[in-house]
């Protein structure tokens, strides 16, 4: 039997989980790292306690399995910055982190400088501090750092495989390099004009390479055996999309994490930039044959749950909500609008703020619970028709991940609002095992894209209600709710 480890590295953990051949786990290990928030709106990370994460799981999950390691898949936090010096092996900076806000002001003034209509044909990709290019030029012009002959770039990818084949290998994939404002997504290199842009010297940034292919071995001194292959490599959002075997044009696929991330699959041709939506690289093939995904990325959804619970402390356990939710036959017409960091696509709006509006003496926690979860999948609407309004390709169908997904009136409503069938993967670590894949293919794990598909299961079918009128009007009152909670900081 032949084994492959996907290293998942996440916003707040380390996830290190075996597959077998067949795609279905064996065994993991999970640890979560500190997160430094030094003023309000700064996000950090230390690159080294991730590192130490790293090395923690591959260790405990290197004593669950005997069979030989056929290649490690690595999955990665997408647009957080690691700055670090290759002479001394050590981070420069704390790593800023995709959720930090501070160049926001930035971002605002080379958008009113006229620059976004380049960066948008360039990158597929807004000016927002979301992404990694205004956040390095936060270190390099402000004196954070300085840069000298030994200094590197990279996302958390490239500092992993740096580690891990003992600085052998400085390198990125191109579904990361797409995130980082950096990259140009037609030419597949890295953009002159984006650099200069942001006055980042190419000198630092790592090689640019598929999402599967082999960049290196593992080095001695590792938890895992010295000379096992590094073969694949992809940002979680897109992993999820491969893992999810989301290989045709109109494919589609919503992780319901902490926020959530609508992908599509446009197929091999780089599409036109689309108004509030994101164009995106979804994975290289070891023979170059590149994919592109729009993209929808909503801010809140599962963590709007966690706000009843820590916040409202209407719910003591996050599993709660759902039975909950389903314990009234409609929210009453009250609506959530979890706009807690903003609105994400395909709204754009740094300034829209929380709400919770229809609220009357009969409203209940049940309601409020309802509108929460309804919120999770009218956001995920707004995006899919964006998405259908640009014309191309239109979703046929929904596959779903994450921690929300487990609730099946979430599904329900989901498919309700969207009018096709949602597919819940009877695998739930989809990013890791998007990786895996990705890697196993690299290795002839697996031949190719089609044996994925054929083992790709669904656990739960949503099929969406004949008479669209309720959901449409629904729909609709959500707009109008939406459209209060905007510009309001």
């Amino acid at each position: 039997m032949a084994v492959v480890v996907a290293i998942d590295s996440g916003t707040t953990g380390v996830r290190s989980i075996a597959f077998s051949d067949t795609g279905l786990p064996l065994a993991s290990s999970y640890r979560e790292f500190p997160q430094y928030f030094p003023q309000p709106g700064w996000v950090e990370h230390d690159a080294e306690e991730i590192w130490s994460a790293v090395e923690t799981t591959l260790a405990e999950l290197m004593g669950q399995i005997d069979e030989p390691i056929a290649a490690i898949g690595i999955t990665d936090q997408r647009e957080t910055v690691v700055v670090w010096d290759t002479a001394t092996g050590k981070p420069l900076h704390r790593a800023i982190v995709w959720q930090d806000r501070r160049t926001a002001d930035r971002c605002d003034a080379l958008a009113e400088a006229g620059h976004l209509d380049m960066v948008r044909r360039t990158t597929g990709l807004v000016l927002d501090p979301y992404f990694s290019g205004s956040k390095l030029e936060w270190l390099i012009a402000g004196g954070h750092i300085e840069v000298t002959g030994s200094t590197a770039f990279g996302t958390v990818d490239s500092w992993l495989v740096w580690k891990l084949t003992n600085g052998a290998a400085h390198i990125t994939d191109t579904t990361n390099a797409s995130r980082t404002l950096l990259y140009d997504i037609g030419a597949m290199q890295w953009s002159d004009e984006m650099l200069d842009l942001f006055g980042v010297p190419k000198s630092i940034m790592p090689e640019v390479m598929p999402s599967s292919g082999r960049y290196g071995t593992v080095a001695a001194g590792h938890a895992v055996p010295e000379g096992t292959p590094i073969s694949g490599i992809a940002g979680d959002q897109q992993a999820a999309l491969f893992g999810q075997a989301c290989f045709s044009p109109g494919a589609a696929k919503n992780t319901y994490g902490t926020g959530s991330f609508i992908l599509m699959n446009v197929g091999q041709t780089m599409p036109d930039p689309v108004d509030g939506l994101l164009t995106t690289v979804g994975w290289t093939l070891a023979d170059g044959t590149t994919t592109y995904a729009m993209e929808g990325a909503i801010f809140v959804t599962g963590a709007a749950i966690q706000w009843l619970r820590d916040g409202l402390n209407i719910i003591d356990d996050a599993a709660e909500v759902g039975p909950l939710a389903a314990s009234v036959d409609s929210s009453d017409d009250v609506f959530m609008v979890p706009a807690f960091a903003g609105l994400g696509s395909p709204w754009w709006d740094a300034h829209a703020r929380g709400t919770i509006i229809g609220l009357t003496r009969g409203t209940t926690r049940a309601h409020i619970a309802r509108a929460t979860v309804e919120s999770m999948a009218l956001q995920t609407r707004d995006v899919i028709d964006a998405m259908s309004n640009a014309g191309g390709v239109t979703a046929d169908s929904l596959r779903v991940d994450g921690g929300a997904s487990v609730m099946d009136l979430l599904l329900q409503i989901q498919a309700d609002q969207i009018g096709v069938p949602v597919h819940r993967s009877s695998i739930t670590e989809t990013t890791a095992l998007g990786a895996a894949y990705l890697a196993g293919i690299a290795e002839g794990v697996w031949s190719s894209t089609d044996e994925v598909s054929d083992a790709w299961r669904s656990d739960h079918t949503a099929e969406p209600a004949a008479d669209r009128e309720a959901a449409d009007a629904l729909h609709a009152r959500w707009l109008q709710a939406l459209e209060r909670s905007r510009n309001w900081a």
